[in-house]
């Protein structure tokens, strides 16, 4: 595979960790373990396609799901340390699979860092604009399902097709930034309207 593709693998993979840190980075790295289309072994990332770090994974996922679905759960979306955790924690993760994505098959890997945390920091972004609008519109108990199954499912959907066609990588990209630009958009609009209504 040309070098491109590892680049646009890992993109893909950076977004969908945006999205969502733990259940993307833990598909992705069992992917690695089975060697389909993505690997880490014989490299200093290959702690990502372990099992420590893949149960670690697996742990916080469920934690985060579980959080999602409590009395708290528009904390993720809001400005609570919390939420920045959870930024910090996605651009940490994107950051090191782009660098393993590339170091894994021979490239240099610092490349992957810069790159991985500014992708995951978008997607994270967009994530945060569109779910706070979906839970703003549905009720507690309808948020409460839904939101976590569009941000889980779009993100290990996000993550695994851009390891099997990593092209969708650079769609996904394009996708969050539409969001943003969508997101932005609309909140200048309210504003425009408070601003008429004053």
């Amino acid at each position: 595979m040309h070098l491109a593709f590892y680049i646009f693998q890992g993109i893909g993979i950076a977004c969908a960790i945006g999205i969502r840190p733990f259940l993307p980075g833990l598909a992705v790295g069992a992917l690695a373990l089975g060697d389909v289309e993505i690997h880490f072994d014989h490299s200093k990332y290959s702690f990502l396609q372990g099992a420590p770090f893949l149960i670690v994974l697996g742990v916080l996922a469920v934690v985060l799901l579980v959080q999602e679905q409590s009395p708290w759960a528009g904390r993720i979306q809001g400005r609570q340390p919390g939420a920045i955790a959870l930024g910090l924690i996605s651009l940490m993760v994107g950051a090191v699979f782009f660098a393993g994505a590339l170091c894994g098959r021979g490239y240099i890997a610092w490349p992957g860092l810069l790159g991985g945390a500014l992708c995951a920091f978008v997607g994270y972004i967009a994530a945060r604009l569109f779910l706070t609008r979906l839970r703003a519109r549905l009720d507690h108990d309808a948020a409460a399902v839904g939101v976590p199954l569009v941000a889980n499912g779009s993100a290990l959907l996000i993550a695994v097709l851009s390891v099997v066609a990593p092209p969708v990588g650079v769609i996904a990209l394009l996708g969050v930034l539409w969001l943003i630009y969508r997101g932005r958009g609309r909140d200048e609009q309210k504003y425009a309207g408070l601003r008429i209504l004053r």
